[in-house]
């Protein structure tokens, strides 16, 4: 069901090569169709967006915009328990990302010179939100409610309609909660070209978030610098590095809470304990068997899961950071020991108590994470990703004057004969 390796130097990196080739392929079929798709919306608006909506989801909403009405009836008459949960989960993500807002800053100096900085939100952004099998609410708190902190003006979400050519109720009601202001019926990658250009009825955004399929996210990807968008996201990936005090249900359940989400997925348990190692594999056995996605869960473990049996917890945590994953859980004694040694990873989970679903829908951090080895140098999805900076600077003329030489200088040096005559022309 699982591989299970020792950490040689050798079977490890095979093993691991094997993982994070799973992210770069490119389907070249899917790229031709989906840059068939944003050029005919770029030219045809609306026209195109209802054709490709008719084809791909078997209906076109009478109206593709969704009223705000629709949406307050949305938390009206959703299960009462969901729409709590939703509300403390919003509050949880509010909280955290409050903390991460940064201020405009300025700085006189006393020679006249003024420095500063001007931190400002984006106008409008879109966001994307799957609406078939794959309809996360989670999804629309995390991206939206971010958003609303740094100061976006307005949100634009899309979202395929169900066949019956309707929204999603549960996915309206999170929109409300999180404080979307427009939702269109509408997916796949011409909802997310229509966000990209505008049409006639879809207002153009700065940027487009949110998850999506292998269309959604070459559209993302061929878009990128008309639009900004989040990150390019691969497969789902979890790794759990336990020692001997681990619990070998918590860590079965764990492995399997991200293998069930794709069978790309990958799933990784680094362990210094033969024993932690042997009562897992039975443990994924075992539990696999009364879950709803075994089929998933076990072609994902079969094909990009692994049990690496490490010499010691610090070989584990080197192999952790050269991983890089989306999601690290530090299944040992004494967890919070180890922060400040985990360089990579989108988000880490710390102690038994600690499992990844609690980010995913609750805790407050966000669920957003880079993937595939890139959280090397991605963060996650932040207050951070919905702002725009520019600096400032003014000299008086004496100060100028004081660094004319020094600006020659380097300018001349680079062969820029017209950046230092602006400088020249001044004295």
């Amino acid at each position: 069901m699982i591989q299970m390796v020792h950490a040689d130097g050798v079977s490890e990196k095979r093993l691991l090569d094997t993982l994070k080739a799973r992210s770069g392929e490119i389907d070249r079929t899917v790229t031709a169709s989906v840059t068939e798709i944003l050029d005919n919306v770029r030219r045809f608006g609306d026209t195109s967006v209802r054709e490709y909506t008719m084809k791909f989801d078997g209906s076109v909403p009478e109206q593709a915009e969704v009223p705000a009405s629709a949406l307050e009836e949305a938390v009206k008459t959703c299960d009462s328990e969901f729409i709590y949960a939703l509300y403390k989960a919003a509050d949880n993500i509010r909280d955290f990302h409050r903390r991460q807002k940064q201020q405009s800053w300025l700085e006189p100096k006393p020679d006249g010179v003024i420095l500063g900085q001007r931190v400002r939100a984006l106008r409008r952004v879109g966001l994307y939100v799957p609406g078939g099998t794959a309809a996360y609410p989670s999804s629309v708190l995390m991206n939206a409610i971010p958003a609303k902190i740094a100061g976006v003006e307005e949100i634009i979400m899309v979202t395929p309609p169900r066949k019956d050519g309707t929204a999603n109720p549960d996915i309206l009601a999170a929109a409300k909660i999180a404080g979307v202001d427009r939702v269109f019926l509408m997916g796949g990658a011409q909802a997310v070209a229509a966000l990209a250009y505008g049409t006639q009825t879809v207002p153009q955004v700065d940027k487009i978030v949110g998850p999506g399929n292998i269309y959604v996210a070459t559209a993302k990807k061929l878009l990128f610098g008309t639009v900004d968008i989040d990150m390019i996201a691969g497969p789902s990936e979890i790794l759990i590095v336990a020692d001997e005090t681990a619990n070998p249900k918590f860590l079965a359940a764990d492995l399997m809470s991200q293998a069930e989400h794709d069978k790309m997925a990958s799933a990784v348990l680094l362990t210094d304990s033969e024993r932690i190692a042997a009562r897992t594999v039975e443990e994924l056995e075992r539990q696999v068997q009364t879950l709803s996605r075994r089929d998933i869960i076990g072609t994902s473990l079969r094909d990009f899961g692994a049990v690496i049996i490490c010499d010691d917890i610090a070989q584990a945590v080197d192999i952790a950071n050269s991983i890089a994953p989306e999601h690290l859980e530090m299944a040992v004694r004494e967890p919070l020991e180890y922060i400040g040694r985990i360089d990579n990873a989108g988000s880490v989970f710390l102690g038994q108590y600690a499992p990844e679903p609690l980010g995913d829908y609750y805790a407050g951090p966000n669920h957003v994470l880079p993937t595939g080895g890139t959280a090397r140098f991605f963060s996650p999805l932040s207050v951070d990703s919905f702002i725009k900076k520019s600096s400032f600077i003014y000299y008086t003329e004496d100060a100028l004057r004081k660094a004319k030489d020094d600006i020659v200088k380097l300018a001349e040096t680079e062969g820029l004969t017209a950046h230092a005559n602006a400088i020249k022309v001044r004295f």
